[in-house]
């Protein structure tokens, strides 16, 4: 065998579904693109900041010669049943099980190992060298994958595969080891629009880019007050969004359990919401700590579980959300009076008060507005139910 046919051999014992490889050859074909969506405001600010740096492998690895792409498979479905005791809400399924960058982390350096062991054997003339990377490094994920055949850039910017869909997890290892690369994905999507037509918040350009800013994946992701209008599309999400990944013909039955690390647990992939509220930071770190969502702290997750509760018309919840009028953090008080003007609508003169009350003390302008436009939708609401 060939050293890339043992490395695919060892990658399927490693529990690796798919793997692929292509040449360290710049990706410069993406530039405009990522500096016309730079200037757009389209970027998240989460990707890597140096677009030089995303196309050209060598401006951060010494002579690079091969990329080494590898995917693995997520669930989408869980086996436990949801108990319907109270309103949870739901994290995507890309932060179903332990942080994927951990798993993926651990595949790579073992991949790694393994082909070090194989030195050796093949006398390489200078020492082999690997950089391995999940989505916090430099290179764009999907575009590595893409061009090393493990599928194809959908309309949704996602990696689609032809056996698993887009609910796979990708990294990638930068080597100085000379791979024949492999025959690139190519497009698959053909006049499909169900995506880019489902997507609520109209996130999806239709040409695999987006308007990140757009995409309610980023907004549950956000740390300041969400925007009012993706407040009720996010529904009862705290964190992601799956919505494109739901309605793609691709991912129509689509549903593994490869890998014991990702099997989702219904307490923490669908949790309960009121207890969010008034989680310490043990009882967060220990309940979410290793979900890949958990990753920008506990204030959006609780942030979300307010607005999550008032998506639900859940007022068994506003002793625990008019409590968070309290708090300390501004966004978490801000949105408690907006979850209020929702919830305390059959009670409008005694939630007045309490928001009126809330107003007299409140020094935040963002927050007194989200007091004052919470006061205003009880009071249009108390007018018509005494007319």
């Amino acid at each position: 065998m060939t050293l890339k046919e043992e490395i695919i051999q060892e990658s399927k014992r490693l529990g690796i579904d798919k793997i692929g490889f292509t040449t360290a050859e710049p990706f410069d074909y993406l530039k405009e693109s990522l500096e016309e969506q730079k200037a757009a405001g389209h970027t998240s600010g989460f990707e890597h900041p140096v677009i030089e740096e995303r196309i050209y492998p060598e401006k951060t690895f010494d002579e690079p010669k091969s990329i080494i792409s590898i995917a693995l498979a997520y669930p989408t479905k869980i086996h436990q049943e949801i108990p319907k005791d109270e309103k949870r809400g739901q994290f995507a399924r890309a932060s179903w099980g332990i942080d994927y960058h951990d798993i993926l982390r651990d595949r790579l350096n073992r991949l790694i190992g393994f082909i070090q062991t194989r030195a050796a054997y093949w006398q390489q003339e200078e020492e082999w060298r690997f950089a391995p990377q999940v989505d916090t490094g430099e290179l764009i994920d999907t575009a590595v994958a893409q061009r090393a055949g493990l599928g194809f850039i959908g309309r949704n910017g996602l990696l689609i595969t032809e056996e698993f869909g887009s609910f796979v997890y990708l990294g990638e290892i930068i080597t100085n080891i000379v791979f024949e690369p492999d025959k690139p994905g190519e497009f698959g999507c053909g006049d499909c629009t169900r995506c880019v037509t489902a997507c609520p918040t109209k996130a999806l350009l239709g040409d695999g880019r987006m308007n990140a800013q757009r995409c309610l994946s980023y907004q549950t992701q956000t740390k300041g007050l969400m925007p009012e209008e993706y407040r009720k599309k996010m529904r009862n999400v705290v964190y992601g969004c799956d919505i494109c990944q739901l309605v793609c013909p691709y991912n129509q039955g689509k549903d593994f359990h490869f890998h014991e690390e990702m099997e989702p647990k219904a307490d923490e992939v669908y949790p309960k919401l009121k207890p969010m509220l008034s989680m310490s930071n043990k009882e967060f770190k220990q309940q979410f700590g290793h979900l890949a969502g958990s990753w920008r702290g506990k204030k959006p997750l609780q942030r979300n579980a307010l607005i999550a509760l008032a998506n639900l018309g859940d007022r068994s919840a506003l002793p625990e959300i008019e409590e968070c009028l309290t708090d300390i953090r501004p966004v978490i008080r801000g949105t408690a009076a907006w979850a209020i003007g929702r919830l305390g609508t059959k009670e409008p003169e005694k939630w007045q008060a309490v928001l009126t009350d809330s107003l007299e003390k409140e020094t935040e302008e963002e927050v007194r507005e989200e007091l004052q436009q919470a006061m205003q939708m009880l009071q249009t609401k108390n007018r018509r139910k005494n007319k």
